[in-house]
């Protein structure tokens, strides 16, 4: 059997979180191949350097200077949105006839379906969440994502079945319109050799203060890579921020107390995440369940505009599975207090079998 899988390009989460279920339909036998844009390509070759890749089109999004103008952007950006959407519409439809795939992944890619190919959607957004301000539009949204959907033969959903899950509210609804499968947390860090890297710090104490991963799209990646370097240079000890450049492979160099890295493989981002005593980080969901595997306290700065992300960080706050901090607010010292008056937040790790395995060869069996 031929699949195709297509992680959306809104940073490297989606594609992060592709890996285990590429690694699953590998090990039930299934031929797999990926359709990558130039942002995912590297880090999807160097975990899979033996899988063919095919060029697919890129959303190019760009998050405002503002979030609060996020709302406003994607209005002004649908007409363009809804395009690509079409476009990559075609382009599967195209793959399919010429390479006779039959299974098609969509992560998050609104169009990426085929009427010739089983197609699987994947989201833990089944519930869209609005700001406050736009509360309104939330059933505007939800109609609108319930029509992506239905384009599919299959909805999948990266969390546990029993709510709250991971993701709260946003995975957990009462209505989806085609079959849902809940298929466990996804981490590219599931796999075994993961438990090689605990204990990994030197001595007792961590070798860390705080390990910062970057990640997201412009310019508020950059924002907050230089909000951390401002942070990080008053705060004694020894500290590390991850860029999330795989396209610059990888790279380090020191300034000052901060170690500096370009990108690190999956092997060396766990040994260093885990020797350090917190890890600040966007929190996007792709990295709440890489840090549910991982193991480690967090603290979570949402990217603005990004109220999935405000959400997720409120919930796991209330829940005392991590710390949240607005970037408004985020500072040497909001950090360090912060991390004093709450120095015992850890999010829950998976530990039961995956539905994943079972997800795949219900797919596998289909065809």
């Amino acid at each position: 059997m031929k699949v195709l899988v297509a992680p959306l390009d809104w940073g490297l989460g989606h594609a992060t979180r592709c890996i285990p279920v590429v690694r699953e339909f590998l090990r039930q036998g299934a031929q797999v191949e990926l359709a990558v844009v130039k942002a995912n390509a590297r880090l999807l070759r160097e975990v899979f350097p033996e899988l063919r890749q095919r060029l697919a089109p890129s959303y190019n999004v760009v998050y405002p200077k503002h979030g609060y103008n996020m709302g406003l952007w994607l209005m002004k950006n649908g007409v363009r949105l809804n395009a690509v959407a079409r476009f990559e519409h075609h382009f599967a439809e195209e793959l399919v006839a010429r390479h006779h795939y039959d299974v098609l992944l969509s992560d998050n890619r609104f169009g990426f379906y085929s009427r010739k190919a089983k197609s699987i959607y994947m989201t833990h957004q089944c519930r869209i969440a609005f700001p406050p301000a736009l509360s309104k539009m939330e059933t505007v949204g939800q109609l609108w994502h319930a029509s992506v959907m239905k384009r599919f033969d299959e909805v999948w959903v990266p969390d546990f079945e029993e709510a709250p899950g991971l993701a709260g509210a946003m995975s957990h609804v009462s209505h989806c319109p085609r079959p849902m499968k809940y298929v466990g947390a996804l981490s590219r860090f599931s796999e075994g050799f993961v438990d090689d890297t605990r204990g990994t710090a030197l001595g007792t104490e961590p070798a860390y203060k705080f390990v910062a991963v970057v990640s997201g799209v412009e310019p508020a990646r950059s924002r907050f890579e230089e909000m951390l370097k401002k942070a990080f240079s008053q705060i004694p000890g020894n500290h590390v921020i991850i860029q999330g450049r795989p396209a610059a492979g990888v790279k380090t160099w020191t300034e000052g107390n901060i170690q500096f890295f370009t990108h690190l493989p999956d092997e060396s981002f766990a040994r260093v995440v885990r020797g350090a005593e917190w890890l600040v980080s966007r929190g996007g969901y792709s990295t709440v369940m890489d840090v549910a595997y991982l193991g480690g306290k967090c603290v979570f700065v949402p990217t603005p505009g990004q109220y999935e992300q405000i959400v997720l960080g409120d919930e796991l706050d209330q829940a005392g599975y991590a710390n949240c901090i607005s970037e408004r607010n985020f500072s040497a010292e909001s950090l360090l207090e912060l991390v004093s008056r709450r120095p015992e937040v850890k999010i829950p790790q998976p530990t039961q079998e995956s539905p994943l395995v079972a997800a795949v060869k219900s797919v596998l069996e289909q065809r």
